[in-house]
């Protein structure tokens, strides 16, 4: 098994279990009520629409570290020269301390649109009898945020040092936790009221707190962490450091955003369609986020290692973690949209709350199973583009098709009628036109990486 394999799937575990952080919240608020599924949907979409994209800010330090790691190589011995070693580890280590400034201000940024999603929420018309329910959620989560943020660096670096298996074991260890307290604090019990879709939120808060304990817990005695001196006291903010981090950061953020924005936008204008049509495309949503998790975790190895081979002067095994990677998300995205399109009714039906929500999820899962094809190849596209730090012209082609085609399309055939298509009135409208942008999305990326490897696989751009 090739290290971009075991690495793909020591990752893909703990995706899982993070990514049934949300199934679980789906099934107990779907088993509260079907308007505190509702209130989930639209408080997941912003609270997930502002993580991910500062997450992606973070994420995209994998490639810079992963390159450092790989630089303490020399002519592709496995036994690093000293000289390069020791200067490559001394980077590193000054690379991620110089990383907490950035998480700082990513934090305090995030916090502040989730404590004040009232503009929002108007803007997208979202019903009075929800707002109220997801304020609250979103209130919770403003703390939960900056706690999950730094656990994501941790993560970010162990993958870089191509050991995630630490990362891993903590997720799984936390979703023991996650379903019990959701259970508890939103369904109410042993003296505890029912909070509905805010106890989700306050069981979250919680089990990230435990994971940064855990975390920290680690960093401080674990020997992999030993040569960086990350507990040394922190240099004063480097702006050049940082304005690299930024450079590199920021592209890959937005175009997270507008990916994700373009993903759970849709459940803002869903919402307008009723309660039903809420829960149906939140039923819908959670299952592509399950999907998605498979093209993560093989971007997030793929991308490790080609940029590991890259630091290292080995173009040509650079070249073969990307085939590999391909081979691996094609291959899985084929399986993985066949089983949801035959499966589609009986897992409807361990979600829906109620025989018309599960009348309008079951075809929507017929979608899901298109969508999640084209989103596993564009999503390992921008991943592995972002070892050749190319950033810029991503950000740009997702906001002219995700943003443009997808949201904007699926807006238009949901309520207007796109040419000669009539207005739906459904939620398909929206899947619909993001599967085809994912599609056009996935054609751009790999032309792009096509011409990249066909010259020196080393070089670095930045368009």
């Amino acid at each position: 098994m090739s290290l971009v394999t075991r690495h793909a799937l020591t990752v893909l575990a703990g995706q899982l279990a993070t990514i049934a952080y949300g199934v679980t919240d789906t099934i107990v608020a779907g088993r509260y009520s079907e308007s505190s599924l509702a209130a989930l949907s639209v408080g997941a979409a912003i609270y997930m629409s502002v993580y991910i994209s500062l997450m992606g800010v973070l994420q995209a330090l994998l490639p810079v570290w992963a390159e450092l790691h790989g630089a303490s190589l020399r002519d592709g011995a496995r036994q690093p020269s000293p000289q390069a070693g020791q200067e490559a580890t001394r980077r590193l280590g000054y690379s991620v301390r110089q990383s907490i400034y950035l998480w700082a201000g990513l934090s305090l940024l995030g916090m502040c649109v989730l404590l004040s999603p009232g503009p929002l929420l108007a803007w997208a018309q979202v019903p009075d009898a929800l707002r109220g329910e997801v304020t609250h959620y979103l209130t919770v989560l403003a703390l939960a945020l900056p706690v999950a943020l730094l656990f994501r660096l941790f993560a970010t670096l162990n993958q870089s040092l191509g050991h995630p298996q630490w990362v891993t074991w903590l997720q799984l260890g936390s979703l023991a936790l996650k379903i019990p307290l959701s259970i508890w604090f939103a369904l109410g019990g042993l003296g505890l009221a029912p909070q509905g879709a805010a106890g989700c939120a306050w069981a979250t808060l919680l089990v990230q707190l435990s994971l940064l304990l855990l975390a920290t817990w680690l960093l401080r005695t674990r020997p992999l962490y030993t040569p960086y001196r990350l507990w040394r006291r922190p240099e004063r903010p480097d702006m050049r450091t940082l304005a690299g981090f930024l450079r590199m950061g920021l592209p890959s953020g937005m175009s997270l955003l507008v990916e994700v924005t373009s993903f759970t936008l849709m459940a803002l204008f869903v919402a307008r369609l009723g309660t039903a049509a809420a829960a149906a495309h939140q039923i819908a949503a959670n299952m592509a986020g399950v999907l998605y998790m498979m093209p993560l975790a093989i971007g997030i190895a793929s991308s490790a290692r080609t940029s590991y081979w890259l630091g290292a002067n080995q173009p040509a095994r650079a070249r073969q973690a990307v085939r590999i990677g391909l081979g691996l998300v094609a291959g899985s995205a084929l399986l993985l949209a066949a089983t949801l399109a035959l499966l589609r009714a009986p897992l409807a039906s361990m979600y829906a709350p109620s025989a018309q929500t599960l009348a309008l999820a079951t075809p929507l899962l017929a979608w899901v199973a298109l969508y999640h094809l084209f989103d596993g190849l564009q999503s390992l596209g921008v991943f592995l583009l972002r070892c050749w730090r190319i950033t810029v012209t991503p950000f740009v082609v997702y906001g002219v098709l995700l943003w443009g085609l997808g949201l904007y399309g699926g807006y238009r055939l949901a309520y207007l009628g796109l040419g000669p298509w009539a207005a739906m009135g459904t939620p398909v409208a929206f899947w619909v036109a993001g599967a085809v942008a994912l599609a056009l999305a996935a054609a751009s990326f790999w032309f792009m990486l096509w011409r990249v490897l066909r010259r020196a696989p080393t070089a670095r751009q930045h368009s």
